[in-house]
């Protein structure tokens, strides 16, 4: 813990000078991967960002890393969203068996950071139950993989995050790609919290190395180190657990009512690190959750700048419904 808290204060941590998502993503693997768990990673990876699009990405592929183990240094993607949404029963990608492994096909709308991920993972339907129901599984492929396309598209508000539609053309799966466990409740349903988590996590870091470049109150600080340790500490509960989502409740709140000091302090003195963020357009706030883990309704919207573009808020991925 005294080497994570001392990396993320250090003033010879600057952010390289790049703008774009591979740039950043190669340029600052060797401090990310340093660590060993995602949280860590997610947290030094916002501390390595000088805007808020590099520190998401740090946070979402810390969250898929957590949710799928394996691949530390390797951007990811999650692949739900179809043409009707993420819900279960929208999904109309299929997964068929096909001797001794199966076959993909589909199409998924949109999905993050998908034309520059090494691995995608897909939810599938492998066919409904007696009721009715759709049943999910989660495929764990390669971007590049024979009958895989990706076509880019970016969204305005955040053009440092690439995003694709993902096609998928009669793809061959291997058996042991075809992960463990129902795609729903093992891995898209979970996987909000377990973004929400390393996402806010990676946006602590980002904020503490902006008030450290730009000299602002110290006492922000203190407040932001206090929150990593708690985002740190959430790593290791339960994710379904309604106490995990009772106190990453808490700390989201705790995040967003310290991004609006951070905001406030900073724009009192504008430079070119604020300008960009001020001046894009922005989505609606992303969705919150309850203690027992149902989402909470949106929050209203802030005024430009950094409160109202909340890690969640910023890059929307893949909204679950639940």
């Amino acid at each position: 813990m005294d080497d994570l808290l001392r990396t993320l204060l250090d003033p010879s941590g600057e952010p390289p000078a790049v703008d774009t998502l591979p740039a950043w993503w190669a340029a600052t693997g060797p401090h990310r991967d340093a660590w060993a768990t995602p949280v860590d990673r997610a947290l030094v990876g916002g501390a390595c960002a000088d805007r808020l699009g590099f520190a998401f990405a740090a946070g979402y592929a810390a969250a898929l890393h957590a949710l799928v183990p394996g691949g530390r240094g390797e951007l990811a993607a999650l692949c739900a969203t179809e043409a009707e949404g993420a819900h279960p029963r929208a999904i109309r990608t299929t997964l068929t068996r096909d001797g001794d492994g199966y076959r993909l096909t589909g199409h998924k709308r949109w999905a993050t950071v998908a034309s520059e991920a090494a691995w995608l993972l897909i939810l599938a339907s492998t066919g409904v139950d007696a009721a009715g129901r759709n049943q999910l599984r989660a495929v764990r492929i390669a971007a590049a993989a024979p009958g895989v396309r990706l076509v880019p598209t970016t969204a305005p508000f955040v053009p440092e995050i690439p995003h694709a539609e993902v096609v998928l053309e009669d793809v061959r799966v291997a058996a042991d790609d075809v992960l463990p466990g129902d795609g729903y409740d093992a891995y898209l349903k979970p996987f909000r919290t377990v973004e929400d988590l390393h996402v806010h996590a990676a946006l602590v870091g980002y904020l503490i190395g902006v008030v450290r470049r730009h000299r602002l109150d110290p006492v922000h600080t203190e407040r932001l180190l206090a929150l990593a340790l708690a985002t740190r500490g959430l790593a290791t509960a339960g994710v379904a657990a309604p106490a995990t989502h009772l106190a990453l409740a808490g700390v989201l709140d705790l995040v967003a009512a310290e991004v609006a000091a951070i905001e406030a302090a900073w724009a009192a003195a504008p430079d070119d690190e604020w300008d960009p963020l001020a001046a894009r357009p922005r989505p609606a706030a992303g969705r919150r959750r309850r203690a027992d883990g149902a989402p909470r309704p949106r929050p209203r919207r802030r005024r430009a700048g950094v409160a109202q573009s909340q890690v969640g808020a910023i890059c929307p991925s893949e909204p679950v419904e639940t």
